[in-house]
């Protein structure tokens, strides 16, 4: 029996969310994809919306019938401005005023370590830990979270914000060595975060079993995710064609890595 009747996926076409569409399916009688292009290979299962998420009027329309929704959608990179504000400020709000005029009784939305990127590794935060946004990026999931936030206290309307580290197929740098998460450990936290009996208002890491731990987050034990995968495989490979960073950079002092470096995205290149 499904958990669910339907789920909307937004970003169901990116990196993250094109794992979770498969993945999810069991756990819904129908998969409602969001993209800004149309799918041509939709399964049994499967349905499609397509629309940008700063379009207010087609995002809720997209969200009627949902009782839940994974939000993966948006701006994934720093980015000017106006994209941030549009992507993932507007469109995110769009998504939860769909939310409350349609009902769907959980969000799971995909933040990010840029959130806290300007705390030091070295210090272990927990998930409550204050947030120290690196980027307008992170910014707009500092908004999020707060917008969730509020959605649940006076709306009743559940959230799991996950701060999701390094997902990618396999770490890339000596970061990723401690901020990797493996793409079967994401699906397995958005499926722990569908399927926990209740989340209220609830965030959580989303980081691997790594050797070297960054982050405390027990505070988000109640969703029972365990994560199976480690950065450990891939060490070998990864500190043979990578050089030893400075120490002192802030890509390697904060967890936010490069992003603490970037400048204003508006900006105008230096000459």
């Amino acid at each position: 029996m499904p958990h669910y009747e339907r789920i909307l996926i937004t970003g169901a076409a990116g990196r993250l969310g094109s794992q979770m569409r498969k993945s999810l399916a069991p756990l819904a009688s129908t998969i409602r994809l969001a993209a800004r292009d149309p799918f041509d290979d939709l399964a049994a299962n499967e349905e499609q919306a397509v629309f940008d998420l700063s379009d207010m009027e087609a995002t809720i329309a997209a969200t009627k019938d949902c009782d839940a929704i994974v939000h993966f959608g948006g701006a994934p990179m720093e980015s000017p401005w106006e994209t941030i504000l549009d992507s993932n400020i507007r469109g995110s709000y769009h998504i939860y005023e769909g939310a409350r005029k349609h009902g769907a009784k959980r969000v799971i939305y995909a933040s990010s370590v840029h959130a806290i990127g300007y705390h030091e590794v070295e210090a272990h935060i927990p998930v409550d830990a204050p947030v120290r946004p690196d980027s307008l990026y992170g910014v707009s999931k500092n908004f999020v979270e707060s917008l969730s936030r509020l959605y649940w206290d006076k709306f009743g309307i559940e959230t799991v914000c996950l701060r999701i580290f390094s997902s990618f197929p396999e770490p890339a740098d000596r970061r990723m060595l401690w901020s990797y998460l493996s793409f079967a450990d994401c699906v397995r936290l958005v499926e722990a975060a569908l399927t926990a009996p209740c989340v209220g208002h609830t965030i959580s890491f989303g980081i691997s079993d790594n050797k070297v731990k960054t982050v405390d987050n027990s505070g988000a034990n109640h969703l029972g995710f365990v994560p199976r995968d480690s950065s450990e495989p891939f060490r070998a490979a990864v500190e043979a064609r990578t050089p030893i960073p400075d120490p002192k950079s802030s890509s390697v002092k904060y967890l936010g890595g490069w992003f603490c470096e970037l400048g204003h995205p508006d900006d105008e290149p230096a000459k």
